[in-house]
């Protein structure tokens, strides 16, 4: 008989609560999709739903280790394991992990949406990724001064894009914030022209 964890969607058991890096890992592997951080809209199960550690703050500051582990975890899974697990957003916007082999024959061939489809700033905003990839800052702060626009179109823009599988983080672990590359230099054998 198993016993459900307080709290939860009514997805975990005490016995199946994550703990560790390898857990979380299994986890993607076995639900194939899902978030970092949920949300009551999602369909997807999330990581955060399903860590069993500890939410309280340390006394002396900081994240709880909660926190700590689901960020450390939505990062490292996929800069381990890249052919394993593809980081991105899903429609809705939520930041995901996804079983590669789901996301090559599911769930892009469903979401992907040609950036000639998208508004005219992530359009621009995907040229400029294209042509200079770069880290989020940076980006932003070029998009601004040559686009004119603002901070919330731009993420705006990002968002669209990485949702429409346009871009993608790069995987590089040697890079600690987030770097910008057009999908088809991390995935061309799954990319659509």
């Amino acid at each position: 008989m198993s016993v459900n964890a307080p709290g939860l969607l009514g997805h975990a058991t005490i016995a199946s609560m994550i703990k560790t890096f390898q857990q979380a890992y299994r986890f993607v592997l076995e639900r194939k999709v899902c978030t970092v951080f949920g949300s009551k809209d999602s369909p997807y199960p999330s990581l955060w739903d399903h860590t069993d550690l500890p939410e309280e703050k340390p006394k002396a500051g900081g994240w709880s280790p909660r926190v700590v582990a689901v960020w450390d975890w939505k990062t490292r899974i996929p800069q381990t394991y890249p052919d394993k697990v593809f980081y991105g957003k899903v429609p809705g916007g939520d930041a995901a992990l996804i079983e590669m082999q789901h996301f090559r024959r599911v769930h892009y061939p469903e979401v992907f949406q040609p950036v000639r489809e998208l508004d005219s700033l992530a359009r621009d905003v995907y040229e400029m990724i294209r042509l200079a990839p770069d880290y989020t800052g940076p980006l932003r702060n070029r998009a601004i001064a040559e686009l004119g626009c603002t901070k919330s179109q731009f993420d705006t823009a990002l968002k669209k894009l990485q949702v429409s599988l346009n871009i993608v983080r790069s995987n590089d672990p040697q890079l600690k914030n987030d770097f910008w590359l057009p999908m088809s230099e991390v995935h061309l054998d799954i990319v659509r022209v």
